[in-house]
């Protein structure tokens, strides 16, 4: 016997099934850093190793746990931690060396920011597999990217397996951008031939610089689930913000720090020693009023700027009052951090070109930015298109040659 449906008829059933029966789409799925999969597997991953872990107090679950606990809950044969700049506590300040320490009485901590910042080999000899994890901020001259390329040739060194526990790259969908890095300005705030800007996740980079530089060692990526390139982190269902560092204190410090980060290697403040570092930028020398207007010829996208008065407690104008501007997102999607740096380093080196003294820094300025055709074109007031063609030709070339480079859609 055959059954007739009418249309009403169908549209009642199919609505019926939804109800019943919800679709779940892959957009909807819950964010899973690498230590959440790997802790939902049971670290099988590392039964009967011996282990070592570097990390710092921002490396939790997404429940909140430390990673180091995590490892332990399942019995994993825990040897030592070691931390890299700011300690495994983040109560460091940028540069500032520390010794060996401990996790409660438990746990040896090893510093990877004092006396070396590469992995002692003969103590990785001593394990069989390092992990890493350390949430990245995005950009070429954060120096987790350059310890964890230290301890990838120290775990070549010693024949140990290295391990990457996978988190966002948290600008991910702000577009590769700023200058690549050339080899004779390799240094700690710039180790591997990216962009300033590159988009990948720790993962991405460890299994590109394996495949570029350490072939010969054992690399094993724990992958996240339910990360999207095109969103940024703040947008991942199940994303948590934890601070990496003292002075990235919020997700928009975040999207500001690739902006202002240049102004460390100039005689003007990037707002370190107050309530908002990478959110304002001054010294006292500056005509806020003058300088707002200057930067207002450029019509940056995305960002609103206003004048701002600040008197640090320490860094640089310490107990000095500083005139300058607060920039604030308002389209996270149109903001260029890149273009906006270069605009404010413009329009700093017009109108105090005496008192920047980009010069005196030159070296600094230089690895920050993976070259020095950034800060003679700075210093020559080249056109702002001009410097942003010459940067985005170097990236397109990076590009082509790296298809290949991403892990995740």
């Amino acid at each position: 016997m055959r059954v007739r449906v009418s249309a009403f008829g169908t549209v009642l059933l199919v609505s019926l099934l939804l109800v019943l029966f919800p679709v779940c789409h892959l957009d909807a799925a819950v964010f899973r850093y690498g230590l959440d999969v790997l802790d939902a597997g049971g670290c099988k991953e590392l039964a009967g190793k011996r282990v070592g872990l570097i990390a710092n107090a921002a490396a939790l679950s997404g429940s909140g746990e430390p990673g180091y606990r995590v490892l332990l809950r399942h019995g994993i044969d825990l040897k030592f931690l070691m931390a890299p700049e700011h300690g495994f506590s983040l109560e460091r300040e940028a540069g500032e060396k520390f010794g060996n320490t401990d996790v409660a009485g438990e746990l040896k901590v090893y510093s990877l920011y004092g006396a070396s910042r590469k992995p002692d080999v003969a103590l990785l000899k001593k394990i069989d597999v390092l992990i890493f994890d350390l949430q990245d901020a995005g950009v070429r001259c954060y120096t987790y990217i350059s310890t964890m390329k230290l301890a990838m040739e120290a775990c070549r060194d010693a024949g140990v397996t290295f391990m990457v526990l996978d988190r966002p790259n948290p600008i991910a969908p702000i577009p590769a951008g700023g200058f690549m890095l050339e080899p004779s300005f390799e240094s700690f705030v710039g180790t591997t031939e990216i962009p300033f800007l590159h988009r990948m996740t720790t993962g991405e980079l460890a299994l590109w610089m394996q495949k570029r530089l350490y072939p010969g060692l054992r690399v094993k990526v724990i992958q996240m689930t339910g990360y999207r390139r095109d969103r940024f982190a703040d947008e991942l269902p199940g994303f948590s913000f934890r601070s990496p560092s003292p002075n990235l204190r919020d997700f928009e410090t975040l999207l500001l720090y690739p902006a202002t980060v240049m102004l460390e290697a100039t005689e003007v403040s990037e707002g370190r020693g107050t309530d908002a570092p990478f959110r304002i930028f001054g010294a006292p020398f500056i005509d806020d009023e003058a300088l707002l207007r200057e930067l207002a010829t450029y019509r940056l996208p995305g960002v609103d700027l206003h004048k701002a008065t600040f008197t640090p407690v320490s860094g640089k104008f310490s107990g000095r009052e500083c005139h300058g501007v607060r920039l604030t997102i308002t389209d996270r999607r149109l903001f260029d951090p890149f273009m906006s740096g270069t605009a404010i380093l413009l329009s700093l080196q017009k109108l105090y070109p005496a008192e920047l003294d980009i010069d005196r820094k030159a070296k600094f300025f230089d690895q920050l930015a993976g070259t020095s055709r950034y800060r003679f074109m700075i210093l020559k007031q080249r056109p702002i298109g001009e410097i942003l063609d010459a940067a985005h030709g170097s990236v397109q070339a990076f590009e082509s040659s790296s298809c290949d480079r991403f892990l995740y859609p």
